[in-house]
């Protein structure tokens, strides 16, 4: 690998679904030895939260999976599409948020869900937003956030021509 890749976790408000999977791909780089080689952020594409910490049901289901969580919500910006070579989308609004930002400000950012790198999931696949439904709903979306993760790695490293 040449240079570092760069990507970017993108969810409604960045406090449940991006920070969980910034800190699930941080921490699978860090077991496969990779975590020089990347750059991993969180945004959300509106500001209800921007400061905040995450979610504490995220954080909590987080760390039962020995998975630590840090930063502060933040909001997406035009020079995040400059900055990331990935931005991943939790579910199809933000993808849909992001491709007309995307238009508005250019650069050569892949865009994607990120539920379409899951096992269980496919093309069109969401990480549901577990903020009003209680604890279970956030276990299962750390589930899913995992299995994408792991794949989504291993796509990039695949498409970098580096493997495992």
């Amino acid at each position: 690998m040449s240079k570092e890749i760069s990507v970017l976790f993108v969810c409604l408000g960045n406090i449940c679904r991006s920070p969980l999977a910034e800190g699930v791909f941080r921490h699978i780089l860090d077991e496969k030895g990779l975590s020089d080689r990347f750059r991993v952020d969180s945004a959300g594409t509106g500001s209800w939260h921007v400061g905040e910490s995450p979610d504490h049901r995220s954080t909590r289901s987080a760390a039962t999976h020995g998975v630590t969580l840090t930063g502060h919500a933040r909001q997406i910006q035009p020079e995040d599409f400059h900055r990331f070579d990935h931005i991943v989308a939790m579910d199809q609004s933000n993808l849909s948020h992001l491709q007309r930002y995307l238009e508005g400000v250019g650069g050569e950012v892949t865009l994607s869900l990120l539920r379409e790198f899951d096992p269980q999931g496919g093309p069109d696949a969401e990480v549901p937003d577990p903020y009003y439904g209680g604890p279970n709903g956030f276990e299962e979306v750390y589930d899913m956030v995992d299995r994408s993760c792991r794949e989504f790695l291993d796509h990039i490293l695949e498409e970098d021509g580096t493997g495992e």
